[in-house]
This record gives structure tokens, sequence and C-alpha cells, in this order.
């Protein structure tokens, strides 16, 4: 998120929670108890943060495990009439609704990467809105390859603005020669993460453009940019080797509002370079009418909040004769800004008390769900009492610890049928709101690990027509692995492509990304996870 708490001119400007200000609740959660354990684990959080390891009792309920086993969407339900529930097409409800429900979905869910481009294409002097485009227009910045210079960063719809890594804006020549760059102004922004806070670079307008992993030939890892889509005449932040080594790339709202976003998690991609591993669901960017985008049978409605948006801008110096920005691009509302995506309505139940009608952001940057302190206090969590803790490292490298419960059961209002999660893991910590104060909760990609997602934006200025609409994976399909696409069945021919890339990992000459059925969110790996997939779905017909 991203907040403005005051600029200045000189020497360093202060915006506070661009990856959200995450206030730890609950610090001390006491000494390590001897029947718990611990394990390392990397997931991402809002706010640039990360879970480095999980403390959990050793007799855990199965919502506690990490071992990569799948959620199960058990059934629908019918659940009571919603007093005030008000979509786009229907007066209040008045009769039961009938709901998805999924049971005990993990911890951590799956993390969008996109590959990340630059190039110079901005607009004239005071013209400080960006403008999206669905091709690369500019020119790649000198010294740079645009087939093998590019970054790798997350599609988070939890951030306000984009932030480039120091080691991506780097690669995408951003920095040097010469350095400093003359596409970095001499203006910085304060970044407040878990715990302190660290300062990045303003950038002068640039464009950025993105595209799912599947943009990347995975042998000689060049990339395609043709199917990329983005925006001219955006500032962004650009993470300096001192003053901010662990700030990440991240592509955020201002770009996701024009486009449609899909997610395909039953097609998952898995990229190595330079000794990292990048495992991610299918992403494609459309334009928002384009006949292309898929149709999903689920839609969730979402705000833009603060309301009000007219479009992406950033804010500059009168007093600079190039009008050099002072802040990176965000939603401008009424010259404050900062809009994020926020389901219309979450209701939430544990122990027989409710909190209904809430409003919580949608974060596709993070891999669990968040709940306030308020929040739990709304529902009698006893916190004294935690079901599992987290270590979260923040972008000071610093790390803290943080509780966690296991909640009885999260509904998120959907057209025709609502989700609803049963025993459902989430981290509770206080997140800074763009609209002040502090956000109710986050709804991460851990809900969503069994579905296949579009993310449409809705444009600006904000008329509404924001949504995420989404539809159950077939996950008998994902065990159809041969020949080429699948027959729709799974027999000796699946087993056969499945042998030929036994205990692979994604750097192995016989790796193949589609043999890599579990868990949920892809470990890289082909072995007894993924053969316990396919052993499930044997002889079984999944064709339509």
């Amino acid at each position: 998120m991203l907040r403005i708490r005051g600029l200045q001119l000189h020497p360093k400007a202060s915006l506070v929670g661009l990856f959200a200000v995450l206030i730890l609740c609950g610090v001390a959660i006491g000494l390590e108890r001897p029947s718990w354990r611990r394990q390392e684990v990397d997931w991402r959080m809002s706010g640039g943060s990360r879970i480095k390891a999980i403390h959990y009792p050793e007799d855990k309920p199965s919502s506690i495990s990490t071992n990569g086993r799948r959620s199960r969407l058990m059934r629908k339900k019918t659940i009571p009439a919603k007093e005030g529930e008000l979509t786009p097409q229907a007066e209040q409800t008045t009769i039961p609704i009938i709901a998805n429900v999924v049971d005990s979905p993990p911890i951590a869910g799956f993390v969008p990467w996109v590959v990340l481009s630059v190039t110079d294409a901005r607009s004239g002097e005071l013209e400080i809105d960006a403008i999206p485009t669905t091709s690369v227009t500019g020119d790649f910045l000198p010294y740079t390859d645009p087939q093998s210079d590019y970054g790798i960063g997350i599609f988070d719809s939890g951030s306000s603005a984009h932030v480039i890594s120091y080691v991506d804006a780097a690669q995408v020549g951003l920095y040097g020669p010469p350095y400093p760059s003359d596409y970095l102004t001499s203006n910085m922004i304060e970044i407040s993460g878990v715990i302190g806070s660290v300062f990045t670079w303003v950038s002068q307008p640039i464009a950025v453009f993105i595209d799912g992993l599947g943009a990347i030939e995975p042998n000689g890892l060049i990339v395609d940019n043709s199917g990329m889509v983005g925006e001219t005449n955006v500032s962004v932040l650009v993470g300096d080797p001192f003053e901010s080594p662990n700030v990440p790339t991240v592509i955020g709202t201002p770009l996701s509002v024009y486009f449609a976003t899909c997610f395909r998690n039953d097609r998952q991609l898995t990229i190595t370079r330079d000794g990292n591993v990048f495992t991610s669901p299918d992403i494609r960017l459309y334009d928002s009418s384009d006949p292309c985008v898929p149709s999903y049978s689920n839609t969730i409605y979402l705000e833009l909040r603060p309301t009000g948006g007219q479009a992406v801008q950033y804010l500059f110096d009168p007093f600079d004769p190039y009008f050099s920005p002072l802040s990176p691009s965000i939603i401008m509302v009424l010259l404050s800004g900062q809009s994020l995506f926020f389901t219309s309505r979450t209701d939430l139940a544990h122990n027989n008390k409710t909190s209904t009608q809430k409003k919580f952001m949608v974060d596709t940057g993070a891999q669990v769900s968040v709940i306030s302190e308020s929040q739990a206090t709304e529902l009698g969590i006893q916190k004294s009492n935690p079901d599992f803790w987290v270590e979260i490292t923040g972008v000071t490298g610093e790390t803290i610890d943080a509780k966690g419960f296991i909640i009885d059961q999260i509904e998120i209002s959907a057209d025709p049928e609502w989700l609803v999660f049963t025993n459902v893991p989430v981290v509770m910590l206080n997140v800074a709101s763009p609209e002040g104060g502090t956000l109710e909760g986050i709804i991460g990609m851990n809900l969503f690990i069994e579905f296949n997602l579009v993310l449409r934006g809705g444009g600006l200025p904000d008329y509404g027509g924001h949504t995420l609409e989404l539809e159950p994976i077939d996950y008998l399909a994902v065990a159809d692995i041969a020949p080429g696409d699948g027959d729709g069945k799974v027999d000796n021919l699946d087993l056969a492509v499945f042998v030929e890339a036994w205990l692979a990992t994604s750097t192995s000459s016989n790796w193949n990304p589609r043999a890599d059925m579990a868990p949920p969110v892809r470990d890289g790996r082909v072995d007894l996870l993924d053969l316990d997939v396919l052993a499930e779905y044997w002889s079984e017909d999944v064709s339509p």
C-alpha cells in the first residue's frame, strides 16, 4: 500500500506504507514450546515481507500441514440469507445462498511471477498520466539486450506502486553506466515495512511491460516480448544496493487496474535463472475487452478503495525545470490516491461468534491471509494460545514473530455462488489501510490454489466493473499429462511420461513441469508427492 505521510523536495520524501505498514500483534510469543516443530519456508506476505519459518505443534491439525497436500473443493452448501447483500445484478438477498465450500486451505498459496521489461516511452512535460498499452513501445534502455536483460517480479494487487529491485533495475538498464542513471531522479521515498524503513529512488517517467513466465524460453532463457502489455509514462520506485537491498520487484495495482489478468493454476510453469527457481501459475494479460479472456463461472465483485480514482499519476516538483516526479505513479483520488482492490463483502465465524460485512483487501502478492487484531478480538480468539506462529523478515532484513490461528469459517460474497472456506489458517497482523487506520483483513492466494482466476481491473476513471472471476480446477485433468496436452484418461501413457521425469528438478535435463503435479504450490521436483496424485486418478476417465 502507498500512504503519503509528507513530501519534501530535499533531501528525502517520506512515503509510509507502500508495502503496508505491518505492526506486530503480540511480539512476545514466548520461548519455543517443547512439543512444537520449526520448519523453514519461504513465503511471501503483503508489504514485501517474507515468512522464513513456521512453528506448529507436532500433533498439528490438517490445516497446519505444510507437506503439500491439496485442500479439497468439498461440496456445495446452502447458507442462510445475507441481509443487506447487494450486487450489480440483484436487489437485497431474500433467499438462501448456494455456496462452494473449500475445507482446510493450506497456510501458503501460489506466487504470481511475471517477467518485466523497460523502455524509455514517456509523454511530454507536465503530462503526468500513465498510459496503458497492449504492445511494447519505445526503445529499450542503452547497454541492454531486450531478449536477455529482463527482470522477474511479483504481480501484486496489494502494492499501490511499481517497485523494481536494485538487481532487476541493473538488469533492465535503470542503473548505469553511467551511475547515477539518467532514468532516476534525485528524490527518494521512505518505505516502512514490518520493522524499520528503507529508502528507494523515484524514477523518471519510463515504460513498464510484463507477461507471465510463459514468455521465457526455458532452456535458453530468452524472453519473447510480443505478448507483453504495460503502461508508458509511469514513475516507479527503484531499490538501492545500500539503502534498500531487500526490496523486491513488484508490479502493482496501477497496471492491473487497466487489464484482465488470467491465472491458470492448472498450468504451472517453472523457470530457473541465476540459481533462483520461480514457479508460478501460467499468467496472461489481456485488454479487458479481448474476446480471448477466459470466462469463468463465479464472480467476486471488487471495489477500489478509496473510491473515485481518476487516473494513474505521479506528483511532480514544480520548482524543477524538468518537472521530475516526487512520487511514483499511483491511482490518484483527490491528490491522495493509493486505491487497492477490496471484496464487496466478507463474513467470518469462529467459536459461535461472527463478524460480518467486512471489506478485505485482495492481495495477489500475499501467499497467506491475514486478519487484524481487532477482528481476532471480535471473533473471540484466544490470542495467548496460537495454533501456530511464524517468523517474518521485513524490508530491512530484520525478523519478528507473529501469531497464527485456524478460524472456523470465511465467507466471500460471489455470484451466483458464495465461497465458503472452513478451517482457515490466518496470520494476525495490523496492516495500514489506504483509507487510514488498519485493514480488517487480507485475502491471500492460499484461498485460491484450487481455482483458475481472472482479475478484471475495470479501468479508470473508477466506475466499478472490477471483478475476480474464478472456476474450480479439475484435478483429474492435472494427472492427464500425455500425450501432448492429454487424451482424456489417466493410464500407461501418463505413467511413461512421469517415469521419464522421475526425481527431476527444474534444473534437470529430463525436467517436465507437467509431471510436477503436487503440491498445489509446485515444489520444482518430481517425487512421491506427484506419484500420489497420479495414483489417485489412475484409470479414471477425465474427458468432458
